[in-house]
């Protein structure tokens, strides 16, 4: 190839480069213009809301609605704020998600590494799990967790969101695990150690990556779920998400519309930390999945 040719291919893929960047950051923009315009507006007064220019900033800056929104917004009929809301989800989410993490990991490790006649068979059921719609199971969950005594409990939602995500994370450490050597588990049996024995010291160290995932998977749904905590919370067990529902749809006093962005953000805010903190192992869990499996 000539000197010139090489010059235009050179010049056509900066050309071509520099329009995928271009294209990149105008998607970024407009995926990230809605953030930009709740946090902004949520450090405004209500006044300067309303003189319009929601994308201008804030002319007297102020944290104000995010101290309402936290401990002194109308919330329904009680102005608690989201506070107690914001405890009752922590209360249910982490142990919901531990539960049902340590529940995949052992299904994981049965499925792939102690097979039994049938396995394929409760593995395809319990996958079947993860496409079954949330409105089906309404009914019946609440008819259990009625004669359980659960009902409108965190204690029932904590049930309630380990059953429902035990197909996922069965289906994560499933595939994680189908790869790992069976000579080292057959090999830990001779030796006398036990199924938890083995689970614990030789398939637990090496599945980093795949907890991170399903932890990730798991609180991300759990805490962003509005359809079961409406459904199956009671007045003292409310997650945020309904309660910020009932936040911006409170019909008492004025529409505090820079309250209602701070509420909004601090809703999202566990799920934005944890995607910042870890995204990039989650992506690594993922494809170290995909190899293995």
């Amino acid at each position: 190839m000539s000197a010139p040719s090489q010059d235009v291919a050179t010049r056509n893929g900066v050309i071509v480069r520099a329009l995928i960047y271009a294209l990149l950051i105008l998607f970024a923009v407009y995926y990230l213009l809605p953030l930009y315009v709740m946090v902004v507006n949520s450090l405004k007064p209500l006044d300067e809301i309303r003189q319009g220019n929601m994308l201008a900033l804030p002319q007297q800056w102020t944290i104000a609605p995010w101290l309402s929104a936290w401990s002194t917004a109308q919330i329904g009929v009680s102005p608690t704020g989201l506070k107690p809301y914001f405890l009752n989800s922590v209360l249910m989410v982490v142990p919901a998600v531990a539960i049902s993490t340590v529940l995949g990991a052992l299904n994981g490790y049965v499925l792939t590494k102690w097979r039994f006649k049938g396995d394929n068979i409760v593995f395809g059921m319990m996958l079947l799990a993860c496409f079954i719609p949330f409105q089906i199971v309404l009914i019946p969950s609440a008819r259990i967790l009625g004669l359980l005594g659960l009902a409108g409990s965190v204690p029932g939602l904590i049930l309630i969101h380990a059953i429902y995500g035990l197909g996922f994370t069965t289906l994560f450490f499933r595939n994680y695990y189908e790869a790992f050597p069976t000579e080292l588990v057959r090999a830990a049996q001779i030796d006398g150690a036990s199924f938890f024995q083995i689970f614990r010291r030789i398939l637990l160290p090496s599945s980093g990556p795949i907890i991170v995932v399903t932890v990730i998977w798991q609180f991300t749904n759990i805490w962003n779920d509005f359809l079961f905590g409406s459904s199956f919370s009671s007045v003292d067990s409310i997650p945020i998400t309904v309660a910020l529902n009932n936040l911006v749809n409170s019909s008492t006093g004025v529409k505090e519309y820079n309250v209602h962005f701070a509420g909004a953000i601090l809703a999202a805010l566990p799920t934005l930390i944890v995607y910042i903190v870890s995204g990039r192992y989650f992506v690594r869990g993922l494809m170290a999945g995909a190899v293995k499996g």
